[in-house]
């Protein structure tokens, strides 16, 4: 089972991130839409804050990728990064299989997230901008401690703008700063 470390932040300039990385040698990987539903059997996941969710990479050329992913719960490591243990397989079957899977098991459907991202390696950290349809950009950076320290120093965005905390916490601060709702999928056609 994989620890896995991270710190996210607001992304003040979307741009200015790009080019840093840019002149940092960061080596760029995927770029698209990302799709991250999450599924529960009667919230008994939620209460142990545990995720079980599909994450898909929609590709320009409309392929797509998947990966199963089981997420324990959300602790903070020595250093104050958010940790947790993960299980990801990739799913390589005809379409829908893993969904269909997951329901057979009594699972449910319960959140979708959708966001545009660019992923990016550098410094052996990873880099990812998100957008989102209403929400802030957001920029996540994952690896080990070292890692993660000299990515966030090619970034440029403050080191104290960076937290372990969730997603949600991200989602309240913009709704209580912009006094509108998040959206955080284009379920309903923001795209």
């Amino acid at each position: 089972m994989l620890a896995e470390l991270e710190l996210k932040a607001v992304v003040p300039d979307p741009e200015a991130l790009r080019a840093r990385l840019g002149s940092a040698g960061a080596i760029a990987g995927f770029r698209g839409r990302m799709t991250d539903r999450r599924y529960d059997r009667i919230g008994e996941l939620a209460a142990r804050d545990e995720v079980l969710r599909i994450r898909t990479y929609h590709h320009p050329d409309r392929s797509a990728e998947s990966l199963l992913a089981w997420k324990g719960a959300t602790t903070r490591s020595p250093e104050g990064y958010k940790l947790r243990q993960e299980i990801e397989l990739a799913v390589q079957s005809e379409h829908g299989a893993a969904e269909r899977l997951l329901v057979a098991l009594g699972y449910a459907p319960v959140h979708l997230i959708e966001r545009e991202v660019e992923i990016y390696r550098v410094h052996e950290a990873t880099v990812r901008l998100e957008r989102y349809p209403a929400m802030d950009a957001l920029v996540e950076v994952e690896g080990d401690p070292d890692a993660i320290e000299r990515a966030i120093e090619v970034s440029g965005i403050p080191r104290g703008d960076f937290t372990a905390e969730a997603l949600s916490e991200f989602v309240r601060r913009y709704e209580a700063r912009t006094g509108a709702l998040a959206r955080l999928s284009g379920e309903s056609g923001a795209w």
